[in-house]
């Protein structure tokens, strides 16, 4: 997703409040190695962009910032937001190199909920944990996990075992964690 941006160079508060009073988000790109870049984001193209975006897929979403002829991958690490509005009001992001591993919090989507055998006999599914953290290559970074849950009965749960992590990306917990469970109500 190709995201416009422009640098800027403003470390008043009153600068930054223009940049929202014209639409636009005030953002910060983070490298490893290299010095922090302040950025401004067109806030009308990221709004498009967010409606095309699944829910809960935003960290695992990858980025093309576009500079003038400068571009350069990316993703968002913090999105923070004005607390009365709830409108973005601050981006971090962090660029990707293609050989450095980068952590990411992948999202955990659930299957086959209408067709569970445990809830049809009284239970309750809970979804434990929502994202898993992994570490992999940006070229690794996966969208989602996707977990079937149509055959869990009562007080059955799934495993970060269960899960069907691809060969070059590697969970950063347990593999006993439980993702889901069944509950007894």
């Amino acid at each position: 997703m190709k995201l416009t941006v422009t640098s800027r160079t403003g470390e008043k508060k009153s600068d930054v409040k223009k940049i929202r009073r014209e639409g636009n988000i005030p953002g910060i790109v983070y490298a490893p190695g290299k010095t922090p870049e302040k950025i401004i984001v067109n806030g009308s193209e990221y709004g498009a962009l967010m409606r095309k975006v699944k829910s809960g897929q935003l960290p695992t979403t990858v980025f093309t910032l576009v500079a003038g002829n400068k571009q350069q991958k990316a993703i968002v690490k913090e999105v923070q937001y004005e607390i009365t509005r709830y409108e973005v009001s601050h981006l971090d992001f962090e660029e990707l190199n293609d050989d450095v591993l980068v952590k990411i919090k992948v999202p955990i989507t659930i299957t086959g909920a209408v067709d569970c055998v445990g809830v049809k006999l009284g239970g309750t599914l809970r979804q434990v944990v929502r994202f898993v953290e992994v570490e992999c290559l940006p070229k690794h970074i996966p969208s989602e996990f996707v977990v079937d849950v149509k055959d869990l009965g009562i007080g059955q749960v799934k495993r970060l075992a269960d899960l069907k992590v691809p060969e070059k990306v590697r969970p950063l917990a347990k593999e006993t964690e439980v993702l889901i469970v069944v509950a007894k109500v």
